[in-house]
């Protein structure tokens, strides 16, 4: 699982132009959970199941 950060660098997830992420290959937004094991957020793109860590 990769960063959010790191998922921007790649280009796997862009910005909008109201800073919401969206997912770069399915283009639909991410979702929010909370991370159950630790601090920060899980992304998720519902459509292609990729998963990335919000600190």
């Amino acid at each position: 699982m990769d960063t959010v950060r790191q998922g921007l660098r790649a280009d796997d997830i862009e910005k909008d132009t109201y800073e919401r992420l969206a997912c770069a290959h399915c283009e639909t937004s991410l979702a929010t959970t909370d991370n159950e094991d630790g601090v920060g957020k899980i992304r998720t793109c519902p459509d292609c199941d990729r998963e990335y860590k919000e600190l």
